[in-house]
């Protein structure tokens, strides 16, 4: 199903670790035809620019090269999922000057006629005037077996309280951090998805969209969806 190319969305969507946000909103993208970005993979890229090339953090002129000239290519690297390139993306996330440049290029994602943005500040820095604001959420058991599944797939042997200990640290760093801190952003829908299956989220998303674009486009489109 595709959107009439009349249509113009932007969609922020904002969540903590094993909220759904990430596989939500790809089946939400892949279903409608919207361009998806995943903000933490630009820090994952910048981390692993840092490390390849042995540059310090403080390099500007470097970061400031490394951040004009992004593609979406480079943001489909295997290697930016390896456990020392996601334990420094975690650290350089705290970067203000370094959040600053990635700024500029999500503000220049966010005009694609159908975009989505995921992260933890969308809706509140990046996006703040996007169409539809969502807010994932999860108990902290869900989404510590969500991780779990995932390490367990991928034949780590960490713990179930191991995972869950790292996710509680995890969200105190992000809700308590000065710059850009984990929030629900002004006019956002909250989406708990504790005790709702993948179906059951992209159909409330969806219902999300459909009444957004009765709002926004009224009777001016006939046929929103073909």
């Amino acid at each position: 199903m595709k959107l009439n190319k009349k249509i113009k969305i932007l969609i922020a969507a904002d969540g903590g670790a094993g909220s759904g946000k990430t596989s939500a909103t790809k089946m939400f993208a892949k279903k409608y035809g919207f361009q998806l970005l995943s903000s933490g993979t630009l820090y994952r890229f910048v981390a692993i620019k840092l490390l390849n090339n042995k540059k310090n953090i403080s390099d500007y002129s470097f970061l400031k090269k490394i951040t004009k000239k992004i593609k979406s290519k480079d943001l489909k690297n295997k290697n930016l999922y390896s456990n020392k390139v996601t334990e420094f993306s975690s650290i350089i996330s705290k970067q203000k000057n370094i959040r600053k440049l990635l700024k500029q290029y999500q503000k220049k994602f966010s005009k694609n006629r159908l975009a989505i943005i995921e992260g933890r500040d969308i809706g509140s820095v990046i996006a703040p005037n996007a169409d539809i604001k969502i807010f994932f959420k999860a108990s902290l058991d869900c989404r510590a077996r969500r991780r779990f599944k995932e390490y367990r797939k991928n034949k780590n042997s960490i713990s179930f309280n191991e995972v869950k200990k790292t996710m509680k640290i995890r969200d105190l760093n992000d809700t308590k951090r000065k710059i850009s801190p984990l929030r629900p952003s002004k006019g956002c829908v909250i989406v708990d998805t504790t005790k709702i299956n993948k179906k059951q989220v992209l159909l409330k998303l969806s219902k999300i969209l459909e009444l957004k674009i009765k709002l926004k486009y009224g009777k001016n489109i006939q046929r929103p969806f073909i």
